[in-house]
């Protein structure tokens, strides 16, 4: 697909869901690719009601529709990866496939988004077919636990090292280039990332968080890694960057609060917001 390439930016294009409470989805990934120095393009795949709560609703946009949103970015300006998250249905799957395979020397990151934190599907299960397509043309697939465990067709989430090296490994056989199985559903005191690339493997161990605030924490990760590979960053570099930075969000995001539920990270930890104690009279 041509592609004008005159711009002054460093773009990322996030092709998923939109969350109206801001705290994951495009969202979450354009607050994310503006904090790690790129520009943010969108495609919208499905429109969730949502809040802290959880996911109340959601309404897939129509797959035409999907490919107009991204022929007319793409064809006018120039993109340097892509992440894609949410995708809502098998039609739209389907048809970033076909819109991704146009692509040359793009990278681009496949969160692989089945359910919601709160367990509503976000993805049906009976075209994970259709997910797994997606695998050859992504240049890197982050499962969490759960994820990994149902794309490769496990029983129960791994928990050993081993464990979760095999199901890596079962997933680069189905397809995936590099697979980064994320660790934040795991037990213990320590969150553990598990990177294949290129044969080898890379494990990234940090404290484990105490926080409520985790609505987003996918997204981010995986767009802030999309940021990093759009920059021209090595792999086991980008994952890096990005859990440092995911981990720093997570942090700031501790501190304050939104709504009732599970609320977002902090995205700009150098940033203070307005709150209602120091907002000026009416």
């Amino acid at each position: 697909m041509a592609m004008n390439q005159q711009k002054d930016y460093t773009t990322v294009l996030t092709i998923a869901g939109s969350d109206g409470s801001g705290g994951a989805g495009i969202q979450a990934d354009l607050k994310t690719v503006a904090a790690c120095g790129c520009y943010g393009l969108s495609v919208i795949t499905a429109i969730t009601a949502q809040n802290t709560m959880g996911v109340l609703d959601s309404y897939a946009v129509p797959a035409p529709f999907i490919a107009r949103q991204f022929t007319a970015i793409a064809e006018e300006i120039g993109i340097d990866a892509v992440k894609i998250g949410m995708l809502g249905s098998q039609e739209a799957a389907e048809t970033v496939a076909e819109l991704i395979g146009g692509l040359k020397r793009v990278p681009v990151v496949l969160d692989t988004v089945l359910r919601s934190t709160g367990g509503k599907e976000l993805f049906p299960a009976y075209a994970a077919a259709s997910m797994r397509r997606l695998f050859p043309l992504a240049t890197l697939i982050t499962p969490n636990l759960p994820e990994a465990a149902l794309l490769s067709g496990c029983e129960q989430n791994p928990s050993s090292e081993a464990e979760i090296e095999k199901m890596a490994r079962m997933l680069q056989r189905d397809g995936a280039n590099s697979v980064l199985v994320k660790g934040g559903h795991g037990e213990g005191s320590e969150c553990r990332d598990c990177l294949l690339h290129e044969g080898r493997f890379y494990w990234f161990s940090n404290r484990r968080i105490a926080t409520n605030n985790t609505h987003g924490t996918g997204c981010t990760l995986s767009s802030a890694i999309a940021s990093g590979l759009a920059k021209g960053e090595a792999m086991a570099d980008a994952v890096g960057k990005a859990i440092a930075y995911t981990n720093s969000a997570l942090q700031s995001g501790a501190l304050w609060r939104l709504g009732r539920g599970n609320g977002p990270l902090q995205h700009f930890p150098q940033v203070s917001f307005a709150t209602r104690a120091n907002r000026p009279m009416e």
